[in-house]
């Protein structure tokens, strides 16, 4: 089933995972990972792949994966480094592979990108134009503002241009502020963004990934928060607690507000999402 209509009926329940850089052993975890997953009943899980187009080919095997373990696969296609005959190719090997719903991405720019790094495909809405009728195009949004957009209003323009083109859904970069997921939602609408916007959140489970956070998306860590990981930053299994608690409360927060699901960015960690469900099983079980 495609995306927008299991949302037609239902909150979503979803994970993000990534295909690894080498094979083998890393692949027959990643498997193992999602096998855990399907515990815990999700409604799609997507996958995403490495900066510049790397790890592509992994990325459309481990689709089929999910898909070949009865869950729906929600592909990443990056247009920024790829040329026509690069997506046209993606698309056949995912569509022969039964994969019918893909987040079209321009990609990150790499540092040293030139002017011909986004030639076929300079923003996403080119990508989304092009994937539109092939699959459920889902794309993705940022709660506080895309780092190329001089307000958050231009960037909701864009949102909408999106939704015009095609694009049946959106996810959002990780946030730790769940005001600025509700202010996002309520000037989309004003805009005329009509598709759910399911907002997306990572545990923060380890100090050591806060820089890679705020130079990968620039997401504020409100103070409260950021106070008690700087309390307990050397204490592993007092952190990943307190990161495992404010993921929850997000959630719950999220849900009683009406946020149209949840999606997981859980870096292949399976424990990670299993501790969460446990915590929140009635919630899902009765809410989703």
């Amino acid at each position: 089933m495609t995306i927008d209509k299991i949302l037609e009926k239902k909150r979503t329940l979803s994970f993000e995972v990534f295909p690894p850089k080498r094979g083998g052993e890393e692949k027959s975890a990643l498997i193992d990972t999602i096998k855990q997953l399907k515990d815990l009943r999700p409604d799609f899980i997507s996958v995403t792949y490495g900066a510049g187009g790397t790890n592509a080919g992994e990325a459309v095997e481990i689709s089929g994966e999910i898909k070949r373990l009865g869950i729906e696969p929600l592909a990443h296609i990056t247009g920024g480094p790829s040329t026509p005959e690069d997506i046209d190719r993606v698309s056949k090997a995912l569509l022969e592979l039964g994969v019918k719903n893909v987040l079209a991405l321009r990609g990150d720019r790499p540092v040293d990108f030139d002017r011909d790094y986004c030639k076929h495909f300079p923003h996403a809405t080119d990508l989304i134009k092009y994937l539109n009728g092939k699959f459920c195009v889902g794309a993705a949004c940022y709660p506080e503002g895309h780092t190329e957009c001089r307000t958050l209003r231009d960037d909701i323009v864009n949102l909408k241009k999106k939704q015009n083109l095609g694009a049946k859904f959106l996810i959002t970069q990780i946030f730790y502020d769940n005001s600025y997921y509700y202010r996002l939602v309520h000037e989309a609408r004003a805009l005329g963004v009509t598709v759910p916007i399911i907002p997306g959140i990572m545990p923060l489970v380890s100090a050591k990934n806060i820089p890679r956070i705020k130079s990968m998306c620039g997401s504020t860590i409100p103070l409260d928060f950021r106070n008690m990981i700087e309390s307990y930053s050397d204490m592993p299994r007092v952190m990943r607690e307190i990161g495992l608690n404010y993921a929850v409360y997000q959630i719950i927060d999220l849900i009683a507000k009406g946020a149209p699901g949840i999606h997981l960015y859980i870096m292949n960690h399976a424990d990670t999402a299993v501790e969460i469900f446990s915590r929140l099983r009635t919630v899902f079980d009765e809410l989703f």
